[in-house]
């Protein structure tokens, strides 16, 4: 039913998909050539094609991600050029995409599958003449290349520092559990080794007692990966090139017209009303800050790599509370048994565990069902490792649709995370912020898994806008911070008692905690992503246009050196180009909905659960978001409700 995951041979990898993509060219040719016009005859086997391709092909994207190698990498390098040819001659094949245009349906899901193909197929240049065409193809190709070299070089350059500290003192106050994964023994002696690994850098950058090593630290992560400024320059001339001869202004533009968002004034009015909303107590949150550092260790100069080490420790002195408080209480595999559970009875489901193979031993598979019968599969790779990229994420791999054969095929999809491994000592123990990381990754899983749609291109998450496909994966964070959801699964890893009221209540309390700095934080990010794709920056331009934001944004200048666009991976490794707003965009409906669904005694009404697996999770792309948003509530998401989210006056 499920395919196996497993690569029999990468060295002979891109020969294979070579071969998979030679058989595929000749159906193409059979569609486009024959005179049959039919949705069933055209788009039906189109996608069956798609599906075939994503589970040869997902497998090792996903594996050059959390099993990192060179095998993996010449594999996936190699490959990546035979997909990126492919894609293009589709999508500048002139024969099918006029027969396309042709087609007439009167399936619902069917319609949106035509309009979205037809929009895809202009946007990738199937009207352009033939020169154009070859430019196209040609910077398609080199997009990908560089995605993938970005990504390669941040990840080579973060695992390739290492702080060792050999004074005890310089760990002094950390929790226990981030000492124990610091702990090394090097000729007989004992040292406490950080990198740039997210888990083992956030733990001393909120919790290292030392100041000079906090900025040692914090250098090296904000100057990662120097060379990626030529990759930058490279992307955004590319891309500012295929946005114009597409005929739109720049590639803002162009992004728009796959998203919710109608137009870039839309995006920036939107992104400047959120920051003076937030600005005027994002300024008290700050100078609260700088107080506490002065009263506390006399620091008249607050930098940003004091931040987030004297924001836990305010946290601790107002409300009494840290992230150590709670952590000895979210045992990894606890709290993920919590999480099923939770997601079983809102939504009528069951999981499994099941014994298949997988591409690490700490991975856990499961098995997904509803009324008893088999619905989907599940698989959580929860842990950090060095040949994983950082991050967290959700991958899907197997869709749920019925093919041009009227066989239904199930949806599977990958959850991966970068918690604290396990030690000799104590289990993988969770922050509370990872926690709620596992919750939104969830929300994004069970947007694919619980799609219901008989066409693949709008199964799941496909045909999904960019800018709200966050929607599920917020709003289910969102009930992370429920008192009523945490206690099912917050007991002590040792002695097995339960979390305190007391403890959920702070979780609670803390949840908004200078809040208005990080909506700030959010804004500058989605502002400069967005400004940087409305004309062509290149070389310190890049960095003039992040600074000029920062006027307003950030009200901590950070140090000169800080180059933070070489390290974000969103929109130059991801899918986020002119699309990083979509956090914000889509967390309005889900403030909304979350809301509308919250119950203070159960933490989540179960009837609304029910409408909303049933209008927004069911649906997947076969509507436009609002629409669907509209069905189920009978109105549209109100925007106050966001700020009511925040606590922002």
């Amino acid at each position: 039913m499920f395919q196996k995951f497993k690569i029999n041979n990468l060295e002979q990898f891109p020969q294979e998909l070579e071969k998979l993509l030679d058989h595929q060219r000749t159906v193409i040719n059979n569609i486009t050539t024959s005179s049959d016009t039919s949705y069933e005859k055209v788009l039906k086997p189109l996608q069956d094609l798609d599906e075939e391709l994503g589970l040869f092909f997902t497998p090792l994207s996903h594996l050059n991600s959390v099993m990192n190698s060179d095998e993996t990498q010449k594999a996936y390098e190699a490959s990546i050029p035979l997909l990126s040819k492919f894609h293009s001659e589709i999508a500048q094949n002139e024969a099918l995409f006029k027969k396309i245009e042709l087609i007439k349906t009167t399936d619902e899901e069917a319609k949106t599958v035509v309009a979205h193909d037809v929009r895809d197929f202009i946007l990738s240049g199937a009207k352009l003449p033939k020169a154009k065409k070859k430019r196209m193809e040609e910077i398609s190709l080199k997009l990908s290349e560089l995605s993938n070299n970005f990504s390669q070089n941040l990840l080579d350059s973060t695992n390739a520092y290492e702080l060792i500290i050999t004074n005890e003192k310089d760990v002094e106050g950390m929790p226990q559990s981030d000492i124990d994964a610091a702990k090394e023994e090097v000729e007989g002696k004992t040292v406490y080794k950080f990198t740039l690994q997210i888990p083992s850098y956030l733990a001393y950058m909120t919790y290292g007692p030392n100041r000079k090593y906090r900025q040692a630290i914090s250098k090296a992560y904000s100057t990662r990966a120097p060379q990626n400024a030529q990759v930058i320059d490279q992307l955004l001339s590319l891309k500012q090139e295929k946005a114009k001869l597409l005929g739109f202004e720049n590639y803002a533009q162009y992004a728009l017209e796959t998203r919710d968002a109608s137009t870039q004034e839309e995006v920036i009015g939107f992104l400047d009303d959120l920051s003076d909303a937030a600005l005027p107590q994002a300024k008290v949150e700050l100078e609260e800050l700088k107080r506490f550092a002065k009263k506390v260790d006399d620091i008249d100069d607050l930098a940003t790599h004091d931040v987030a080490y004297y924001s836990e420790k305010l946290k601790k002195e107002k409300f009494d509370f840290d992230d150590t408080m709670t952590k000895p209480y979210f045992e990894q595999s606890k709290v993920l048994e919590g999480l099923l559970k939770i997601v079983s009875e809102l939504f009528a489901v069951t999981f499994k565990p099941v014994d298949v193979p997988t591409w690490h031993a700490c991975v856990k598979p499961f098995d997904i069902f509803e009324n008893g019968t088999l619905s989907g599969r599940i698989y959580f790779d929860l842990e950090a490792r060095k040949e994983k990229r950082g991050g967290a994420w959700m991958n899907d791999w197997e869709t749920h649709f019925v093919d041009s054969k009227g066989k239904t095929h199930l949806a599977s999809a990958f959850i991966v995370c970068n918690f604290s491994p396990k030690t000799e000592t104590s289990p993988s123990l969770l922050r509370h912020d990872d926690v709620v990381t596992l919750f939104h990754e969830m929300g994004h899983a069970i947007h694919h898994l619980f799609g219901k749609c008989h066409e693949r291109s709008v199964s799941g998450i496909n045909g999904v806008a960019w800018d709200v496909v966050e929607f599920p994966s917020q709003f289910l964070e969102n009930f992370a911070y429920e008192a009523a959801i945490l206690k099912r699964f917050g007991f002590h890893y040792e002695t097995g008692a339960p979390i305190s009221n007391e403890l959920m209540s702070k979780i609670k309390e803390t949840k908004n905690f200078q809040a208005a700095l990080g909506i700030l934080r959010q804004v500058e990010f989605s502002l400069f992503d967005f400004k940087l794709h409305q004309k062509l920056y290149q070389g310190k331009e890049v960095q003039t246009l992040l600074d000029s934001i920062r006027e307003k944004t950030s009200l901590l200048k950070p140090p000169s050196y800080n180059k933070f666009q070489h390290g974000f991976a969103h929109i130059f490794a991801g899918g986020y180009a002119a699309g990083y707003y979509s956090y914000k965009w889509a967390e309005v409906l889900s403030a909304d909905a979350f809301f509308t669904c919250l119950d203070a005694k159960n933490g989540f009404n179960k009837k609304m659960a029910k409408g909303y697996k049933e209008y927004i999770l069911a649906k997947g792309g076969a509507k436009e978001m609002s629409e669907l948003y509209q069905e189920w509530l009978g109105r549209k998401a109100n925007v106050k409700s966001l700020i009511k989210l925040y606590e922002i006056a």
